[in-house]
């Protein structure tokens, strides 16, 4: 190589560099899966020709509320855990808490009545998804393999307790491709407080090609994604000769090799660049909101207005094609916590974060509900695992981690409304039945999706890796038809 050839290379791969430190370096990923071609699963990554099933849902979107939230302090109500307030803990077996502290049997700290035509219980912590329970498919019967949040966290978003595997927005990406080329087809809106347990390893693309990760808002700056706005010193002119010379280097650069076809493909990554300088800021403005749809999210209340905002935007990015949109509602670990972790206090703890995410979560499905968007959503509300019927340590009032029972619900898309499935036992302790594993709830969504769980596969160091695993059913009896 001569050294003008030498100085031309360097100039490109310094702009390149310069031009991929912000914006450009997102909008790769999803643009090669469209540029990718249509080929079945066994063959190569990318979009399946067709579902295996006729789909239910288009589009998802999931609350995950990180730090465990209590079943108990929930959905579940247990007459006769109020009945042994107090009292110890016999015939169960070893404590499955994190910490070890066993101590007495707990009532719940709030209130339970039925609620709707279908009489749902819910606790008072929730009035706003109290008033949407006919809406909502309650699992009561859900089972995890960790009490430690990190993995628990990863097996509920990715199928396995350790990290490298995708997550479940990342499969649909995969499997189902984008609706919308201006936007990705997986966001992550994380709390504006802070990541929860293992960070962005909850929206890792694992071993899938790097296009199916999920793309994380900046939920807490008024700039969603970094660099989206051309800087106010830069004149227009200047960035228009900028790009042309990046242009004129790129196109040389293809034409002297025609075999780089993944470069071929980046170059196209800008114009969708230039797109998303206009489609982001115009999906994320919610200055053209009514009034009354803004006081329905609780976006200008103090306590609702990180998360509500997070739930408006999803709900504006879901009708504009994204395909999985994950709501992440609590941080990780600090004192006090910004999560659902109550070993402390539960009340304290749960009171702070449900008055986050009870009233913008119960406007979101009432929201997709009246533009008629419900019947081809699906909500997913999950956590990654409950609460123990007993107190951590004696006279203490808060609970320990407790993976054996556990409450998610589904609402939307294919699910039937109103109804409860699978129960914990008497006192909230293990599944009485029909017991509901991670595989089992992820190929219930897969299903919904019109997507067969054991044939949307990877091959992955000689194995075709999927979600599942090599587990999982999807729960029939809850599908509408």
């Amino acid at each position: 190589m001569s050294n003008n050839q030498q100085r031309t290379a360097a100039t490109r791969r310094d702009v390149l560099s310069f031009a991929g430190s912000g914006l450009l370096s997102v909008a790769l990923p999803w643009l090669l899966q469209r540029d990718a071609p249509a080929a079945t699963y066994k063959e190569a990554p990318g979009v399946l020709p067709e579902t295996h099933f006729p789909a239910k849902a288009k589009r998802v979107v999931q609350i995950f509320c990180a730090g465990g939230v209590s079943h108990l302090e929930t959905f579940d109500y247990k007459p006769e855990l109020e009945r042994m307030d107090g009292k110890e803990l016999e015939g169960k077996g070893e404590n499955l808490g994190f910490f070890g502290q066993p101590g007495r049997l707990m009532k719940s700290v709030y209130d339970f009545r039925q609620h709707g035509q279908s009489g749902g219980w819910v606790s008072s912590l929730f009035p706003h998804l109290a008033t949407c329970i006919d809406d909502l498919c309650v699992i009561h019967s859900m089972y995890g393999k960790s009490n430690n949040h990190t993995p628990a966290a990863f097996q509920m978003n990715t199928g396995f307790t350790f990290n490298g595997f995708p997550c479940m927005g990342a499969w649909l990406s995969y499997g189902l491709g984008t609706e919308n080329e201006n936007l990705p087809a997986f966001v992550v809106l994380p709390d504006p407080r802070g990541l929860p347990a293992g960070g962005s390893i909850n929206w890792t693309p694992g071993f899938l090609p790097a296009n199916h990760g999920g793309v994380a808002f900046r939920t807490g700056s008024p700039e969603p994604i970094a660099d989206l706005n051309t800087p106010a010193e830069l004149q227009g002119g200047d960035r228009n000769a900028e790009l042309a010379l990046l242009n004129q280097m790129n196109r040389q650069f293809v034409d002297d090799h025609p075999g780089e076809v993944a470069f071929a493909a980046r170059l196209r990554s800008y114009e969708l660049a230039a797109r998303m300088q206009t489609s982001i800021p115009e999906a994320t403005d919610l200055s053209d909101e009514t009034a009354a749809t803004r006081d329905l999210y609780g976006v200008d209340d103090p306590v609702n207005r990180g998360f509500g905002r997070n739930c408006l935007t999803a709900r504006r990015l879901l009708e504009r094609g994204v395909r999985f949109v994950q709501l992440i509602n609590g941080g990780s670990f600090g004192s006090p916590r910004i999560n659902w972790d109550g070993h402390e206090n539960m009340k304290e703890n749960h009171d702070t974060q449900a008055a986050t995410m009870d009233r913008p979560v119960a406007a979101l499905i009432q929201d997709l509900k009246q533009r008629g968007l419900l019947e081809d959503t699906l909500v997913v509300w999950n956590t990654e695992f409950g609460r123990s019927p007993t107190t951590q340590g004696i006279g203490a009032p808060g609970r320990d981690h407790h993976p054996s029972v556990f409450t998610c619900f589904l609402a939307g898309a294919g699910v039937k409304p109103g109804i409860r499935y699978g129960s914990s036992d008497e006192i909230g302790y293990f599944v009485g039945e029909n017991q509901v594993t991670i595989p089992d709830f992820h190929a219930t969504i897969l299903y919904l999706l019109g997507i067969d769980h054991e044939r949307l596969t990877f091959y992955h160091n000689g194995i075709n890796r999927r979600l599942t695993n090599v587990e999982g059913n999807p729960i029939r009896a809850i599908l509408s038809v």
